[in-house]
């Protein structure tokens, strides 16, 4: 596959020569995918400038972004540009690019929240130094503060907020010129606007020996706003990751078969089908292909979301990224690196992420047309004042506090500071809050869907006939289990508690198959029905998940395993389905166990063998109907589903990339978290929108009065933040929510 421009291409240039394609540049046939990041891109306007400028240009089929990882992909046919050009566009309407990558996605979040940071925490010293100022001032108007005196203090104030303001308003004055260089609007011109004027005139003033300044103002606003920001950015930021976690679990390398029987080290770039690696054991399988030699037990959660591992043969399908816990393997590669079942899932979660990265936020929309109406208000008084005499310095103090007034930090404020109320009451209820606007999704569900292992379930397997096999086997088993760490044999391990168990020796493990040993003088094997040489009538009339233990080759018995619901799943379950909530199970285990499960729980749609693309198609069936879904899982597989549902939840045991891609993590053994974060999600949703209509009242208010002349930039301010305060209250509501109890049936 040849990937040549036509012309020098900075971009393929930085391209390592052991990986031409990278992980950004694909090319098959006369078409072509860049994928990039555009560090500048942090709001809906952002993204529709970039997919519309993009598409505008000829030959480019298709043009999509992503808010959270800041990725932009482009694909295009021929050869009449390269990349260079595609990075060059983006250029003339104001955003640089660079090639894609995931640690590079990680650092830029990472260096943006640290600027943001840095910028809050100067406005907030600042803010505090000045308003102590301020207050100096006010109050010495009433005992006569001698000019000089307020003079002085007026200068210091300067000296603070003008540093203080260039530096920590930065990323608002940046974000309004590049939204003015795009002719559209957004929420910082007039927070910039506001405050660049508002700081003009208060060193005008404040050279013409003036009594009001307005210092203080500009710098608490900037202080209040960059909190919500922050609070946005690093709360999207811990939700974007979930596929670069899965990457983690791809190999750089692979041990090539050679004809010979000899063993070389190639990159996993130069696999073709065909080719024979071999595996180690404890090692995690680089490729999908089929089993040639060996055998081993292959921990398939990545693929059915279940903990028991599969035994593995000669002639069994395998997939990159599943775990060779027991045996070394020769496995035949039967696709690329990028055509894995690794790969798979991984595409899977940035398609259904990218999907998802097309949510603009309310405060967005409405920018539209709050900012545009902003300015031609304030003009408008300007230009009136003007007309009536009041003089340009008369008329100018009007405009500028209708700008301070309706500058829209209570607006600003109303989801964030509803999401940080809302995260700590979730806290104290054991939930973990990961993604901005997750609550924002979670009140709209109407459809919750489980995964069964480790969610509905505890994912711990016990013993259900223990009591009629006699102790010798489950003490000798038990002492022989100790040496695995199967979780069938762990299991065995834990019925075993409070036993005196005898000390094995000569334990060696038969990959696939089980473990044997010698156990005070007698020979015990531990595992498979056909390995410890059970019957064959033993063997048709077991039920559940077996494990089968023998003494000295004749006795063999069974232990037989169940993994039962959280204790109060069917109290959840219940109260979902009274409120009014469809439930659906999907899992990756074989039907019976499924069915099984969902008869205690009362859910009557359930389906079993359930890999991660299925999920993924049920979920989209699911969303086609109309639902609006959540999706409650643990296991790797789910991962996928988890980015696909409108909202998602994992367990805090769950796979490490699961609880990244969830935007909720719940703890402890309970499956209580699920009904309590959708009701403080459901009550969130009415305190934003109050805090909506709140911030609207003080509008239709504060607005007029304004415009009327009676509110001077001081009062304007003042109003402003009393706004925000009042928005602030109303949150603080949720405080006095109660835990949720379902109704006993």
């Amino acid at each position: 596959m040849s990937l040549a421009a036509p012309a020098p291409d900075p971009v393929l240039d930085s391209v390592p020569d052991a990986a031409p394609a990278g992980p950004f540049l694909t090319q098959a046939g006369d078409s072509r995918e860049l994928c990039l990041i555009v560090a500048g891109m942090h709001c809906g306007g952002c993204m529709r400038k970039i997919e519309n400028g993009l598409g505008a240009v000829p030959g480019v089929t298709y043009a999509r972004t992503n808010l959270s990882t800041k990725r932009v992909t482009v694909r295009w046919q021929g050869e009449d540009f390269c990349a260079d050009d595609i990075v060059g566009h983006l250029e003339r309407i104001g955003f640089d690019a660079v090639p894609f990558s995931p640690g590079l996605a990680t650092g830029v979040d990472d260096a943006a929240r640290k600027r943001l940071l840095r910028a809050m925490a100067v406005a907030g010293f600042a803010a505090a130094n000045i308003m102590l100022l301020s207050v100096s001032v006010w109050s010495g108007r009433a005992g006569d503060m001698e000019p000089a005196t307020r003079e002085l203090f007026h200068w210091i104030s300067a000296l603070i907020a003008l540093p203080t303001l260039a530096y920590s308003g930065a990323p608002f004055f940046t974000s309004a010129a590049r939204a003015l260089k795009a002719r559209s609007m957004n929420m910082d011109v007039p927070i910039s606007l506001a405050v660049i004027l508002a700081t003009g005139m208060s060193l005008f003033e404040t050279m013409r020996g003036g009594e009001d300044v307005y210092f203080d103002a500009s710098v608490t606003l900037l202080f209040f706003l960059l909190i919500g920001r922050y609070l946005d950015l690093s709360m999207r930021a811990r939700a974007c990751s979930a596929a670069q976690n899965l990457l983690g679990l791809r190999a750089s390398a692979v041990t090539k078969v050679e004809a010979d029987g000899t063993h070389s080290q190639i990159p996993i770039e130069a696999i073709r089908p065909g080719m024979c690696v071999a595996v180690a054991a404890g090692a995690r399988l680089p490729v999908d292909g089929i089993v040639v030699k060996g055998a081993s037990d292959i921990d398939m959660s990545l693929v059915t979301g279940e903990s028991l591992p599969v035994s593995a043969g000669v002639g069994m399908d395998v997939f990159a990224g599943t775990l060779n816990m027991s045996g070394p393997l020769q496995i035949e590669i039967t696709k690329l690196e990028h055509e894995t079942l690794l790969a798979e899932i991984v595409h899977l979660m940035e398609a259904a992420e990218q999907g998802r990265a097309g949510f603009v936020r309310l405060a967005d929309r409405i920018a539209q047309f709050y900012a545009p109406a902003v300015h031609i208000l304030a003009l408008a008084a300007f230009v009136l004042w003007m007309v009536l005499g009041a003089g340009w310095h008369g008329a100018l103090m009007v405009a500028i506090a209708v700008l301070i007034v309706t500058c829209p930090c209570a607006l600003g404020l109303a989801v964030p500071v509803v999401q940080v109320v809302a995260s700590g009451r979730l806290m104290r209820l054991g939930v973990l809050l990961k993604s901005a606007d997750g609550l924002e999704r979670l009140a709209d569900v109407d459809h919750v869907v489980f995964d069964k292992t480790g969610t509905l379930t505890l994912g711990e397997p016990h013993l259900i006939e223990g009591e009629e096999i006699p102790s010798e086997f489950l003490e000798m088993g038990a002492a022989l289990a100790r040496g695995s760490r199967h979780p069938l044999a762990m299991a065995l391990v834990r019925e075993a508690r409070g036993l005196v168990l005898p000390e094995a020796e000569e334990v060696s493990e038969v990959a696939g198959s089980g473990m044997q040993g010698l156990v005070s003088g007698k020979r015990v094997r531990l595992g498979r029905a056909d390995f410890v040489g059970a019957s064959a009538d033993e063997v048709e009339n077991a039920t559940g998940t077996q494990l089968w233990v023998s003494i000295d080759g004749v006795g063999a018995r069974r232990f037989s395993f169940r993994d039962e619901p959280r204790p109060d799943a069917a109290d959840v379950t219940d109260a979902l389905a009274k409120r009014g909530f469809g439930l659906t199970l999907l899992s990756g285990d074989v039907e019976d166990e499924v069915a099984r499960i969902a008869s205690e729980l009362n859910i009557d749609d359930a389906r079993g063998a359930h890999r991660p693309a299925d999920k993924i198609a049920a979920l989209e069936a699911l969303a086609l109907g109309g639902a609006r879904t959540l999706m409650v899982g643990d296991g790797l597989n789910d991962a996928p589903a988890l980015k696909a549902a409108s909202v998602s939840m994992s367990p805090s045991t769950a796979a490490d990339v699961s609880q990244v891609a969830a935007d909720f993590i719940f703890q402890g053994r309970s499956l209580m978290p699920v009904l309590e974060a959708i009701d403080v999600a459901r009550k969130s949703r009415r305190l934003v929108l109050q805090n909506f209509a709140l911030a609207a009242l003080y509008n239709s208010i504060a607005i007029p009065l304004a415009f009327a002349g009676v509110v001077t930039p001081l009062i304007a301010a003042i109003a402003m933040s009393s706004s925000s305060i009042l928005v602030t209250f109303n949150a603080m509501r949720l405080t006095d929510w109660k835990k949720t109890v379902p109704e006993k049936s």
